[in-house]
C-alpha cells in the first residue's frame, strides 16, 4: 500500500486517479483548494494550492507518490497553471526534508507527441488556438521537468482524445509517439488513462520521463 496525495483531486481526471488509487486500497489524500467543495470518491481531503510550494511540500510531507492532476482541462484560464505548477511542484519537493520527497507523477498533454518525424500534433491544421495554447503550455512544462535530476518525475501524457467512457482496464503505452487502437483512433477513457497512472504509481517504470497511454 502507498501514502498517495493528488493535488487537483476535485477535477475528472484528478477524481477518477483518486477512485482508483483507493479502490485498490492505496491510502490516498485529496488535495483541493477548496476542501469544502470536494465530491470525489472517499478519501482524506486537505487544503492545498498548488503555486506555493511550501503547501507542496507540507503535503508531500510522508507520503509516497504526489500526482498533480491539475491543468487538464481546455481554456486560456490554464496557461498561468500548468507550467508555473511544474516549477512549484520540483520547488516545494525539493524542500522536504530529509530528502525524503515523494515520486511525483503529473497529468501531462498529448500535444508535443510525435505523429511522425518532426512533426507532432500541436502542429494539426486547424487546431484552435486556445488548445493550442494548452499544448504548448504543457510542452513547456515537460521541458522545464527534462532539466530536473534531483527529483524523480513522471509525465504521463493521454491520446490525443481523452474523456468519460468505461474502465476496461487495457490500454497500450508507449513514449513520445501518439498511438492509436485497431481502428487508426487516439483515445482513452477517463477511467483506463487512471488505471494506467496507478498501475504506474505500483510497478515504475517511467521515473524522469514522459510516457503516453492509448486504448487497445
Amino acid at each position: 500500500m502507498a501514502k498517495i496525495a493528488v493535488i487537483g483531486a476535485n477535477g475528472g481526471i484528478g477524481s477518477a486517479v483518486v477512485a482508483e488509487a483507493a479502490a485498490r486500497g492505496h491510502e490516498v489524500t485529496a488535495v483541493v483548494r477548496e476542501p469544502e467543495r470536494y465530491r470525489g470518491a472517499s478519501a482524506r481531503v486537505e487544503r492545498g494550492d498548488v503555486l506555493d510550494p511550501a503547501d507542496v511540500a507540507r503535503v508531500a510531507a510522508g507520503r509516497d507518490v504526489l500526482v498533480s492532476a491539475v491543468g487538464g482541462g481546455d481554456g486560456p484560464g490554464h496557461l498561468a497553471l500548468i507550467e508555473p505548477a511544474a516549477r512549484s511542484l520540483v520547488e516545494g519537493l525539493r524542500a522536504v526534508a530529509d530528502g525524503a520527497a515523494p515520486r511525483l507523477i503529473a497529468v501531462g498533454g498529448a500535444g508535443s507527441l510525435e505523429t511522425a518525424p518532426g512533426v507532432r500534433v500541436w502542429d494539426t491544421p486547424g487546431l484552435p488556438e486556445p488548445i493550442l495554447q494548452i499544448m504548448h503550455a504543457h510542452g513547456e512544462a515537460l521541458d522545464y521537468y527534462r532539466t530536473v535530476s534531483d527529483v524523480r518525475w513522471t509525465v504521463l501524457s493521454p491520446a490525443a482524445e481523452i474523456g468519460p467512457g468505461e474502465r476496461t482496464g487495457r490500454y497500450r503505452t508507449g513514449l513520445e509517439q501518439l498511438l492509436t487502437d485497431a481502428g487508426g483512433h487516439s483515445r482513452i477513457s477517463v477511467p483506463d488513462y487512471a488505471v494506467a497512472l496507478v498501475d504506474e504509481i505500483e510497478q515504475p517504470e517511467h521515473i524522469g520521463e514522459r510516457f503516453t497511454c492509448c486504448s487497445l
